[in-house]
C-alpha cells in the first residue's frame, strides 16, 4: 500500500520563533516512521512543511502572491534558500532513523499557473518507489506563468502527486489532534455531505502560514477525495506513539477526510 505522510510545519517548528527547529520531535517522528515502515508493506513519499522558516521569509516578501520586481525575486530566492535549509535537516533525521530517504525538490522540475501546479516530475519519484527508496518533497517555491513566483504548500504538491502515484491514505500530521468542532472536541470524519455542518468552526492557523491554515487544508482535501473517491485523508496529531499509530491506520486518530460516510 502507498501512503503520503506529511510532518507539518507547527510539528517539526516552533512557528512563531523564526527558523526554530525542534529536533527531538523531528527524531522521535524519524523513528516512528522507520518502525511503521519496516515490515515493508507500505510504500511511502514523505512531505513537510516549512513552518518557521520558509512560511516567516515569504510573509515577508509576499511571494505567495507574486513576484515581479528585483527585490521579490531575490525574496523568492531567499525563500528557496530557507526551505532547503529545513529540508536539510528533516532528511538528515529521516536518514539517521535509517530510511533510504532521497530528496525532490519540487522548485527544480514544478511548473505552477496562479498558484496550482501545471506540470511536475512525477517519473522519477515513481521509480525511487520502486527501488525501495523513500522520496522526500516539501513546501518550496516555483515559477509560475501568471504570478512570476509564488509558494506551493506540502499539500498542494500531494494533491499534484496523487494523481500519478495514487496513495490509498494520506497523513497529514501536525500540532493539533485533529479538526476541532465548535465544543472544542475532535470531528470523527468529514465528508462532502457534513461539511457545512463544520464550516464554521474551521480556524487559520496558530502561527506565520502563507498558505491558509485548518480551513484551506480541509477544503483542499475535501477536493481531492471527490477526484479520487477511494482515498483516506487523516489529519492527527504527531505527539508520541501517534505517528505510528495513524500508519497502522488505528481507529479512532484525528479526523478522517473522505467521499463516504464511512
Amino acid at each position: 500500500m502507498r501512503v503520503f505522510i506529511k510532518l507539518g510545519g507547527s510539528l517539526i517548528t516552533n512557528k512563531r520563533e523564526p527558523e526554530k527547529f525542534q529536533p527531538e520531535i523531528m527524531t522521535r517522528a524519524a523513528a516512528e516512521i522507520a518502525d511503521g515502515l519496516a515490515e515493508g508493506r507500505l510504500q511511502a513519499v514523505i512531505g513537510h512543511g516549512s513552518g518557521s522558516f520558509g512560511h516567516t521569509a515569504a510573509q515577508r516578501h509576499g511571494t505567495m502572491h507574486g513576484v515581479r520586481t528585483a527585490a521579490e525575486w531575490r525574496g523568492f530566492a531567499e525563500v528557496s534558500r530557507v526551505a532547503r535549509r529545513l529540508n536539510e535537516l528533516v532528511m538528515a533525521a529521516l536518514a539517521e532513523a535509517g530510511l533510504p530517504v532521497i530528496g525532490f525538490q519540487p522548485s527544480a522540475s514544478a511548473r505552477a499557473a496562479n498558484g496550482e501546479i501545471e506540470s511536475m516530475e512525477t517519473g522519477l519519484i515513481a521509480e525511487a518507489l520502486d527501488r525501495g527508496l523513500v522520496p522526500l518533497v516539501h513546501g518550496d517555491v516555483a515559477f509560475d506563468r501568471v504570478r512570476g513566483g509564488t509558494i506551493l504548500s506540502t499539500e498542494t504538491v500531494f494533491t499534484y502527486l496523487a494523481a500519478h502515484l495514487h496513495p490509498a491514505r494520506i497523513l497529514l500530521l501536525g500540532d493539533t489532534e485533529g479538526v476541532y468542532d465548535a465544543a472544542g472536541g475532535i470531528i470523527p470524519r468529514i465528508t462532502p455531505h457534513n461539511i457545512d455542518s463544520y464550516a464554521a468552526a474551521l480556524g487559520g492557523s496558530g502561527g506565520t502560514d502563507v498558505t491558509g491554515g485548518m480551513a484551506a487544508k480541509v477544503h483542499g482535501m475535501l477536493s481531492l477525495v471527490r477526484q479520487h473517491p477511494g482515498m483516506e485523508i487523516c489529519i492527527a496529531g504527531g505527539g508520541p506513539g501517534q505517528i505510528a499509530a495513524a500508519l497502522r491506520g488505528d481507529s479512532g486518530i484525528g479526523t478522517v477526510i473522505s467521499a463516504s460516510a464511512c
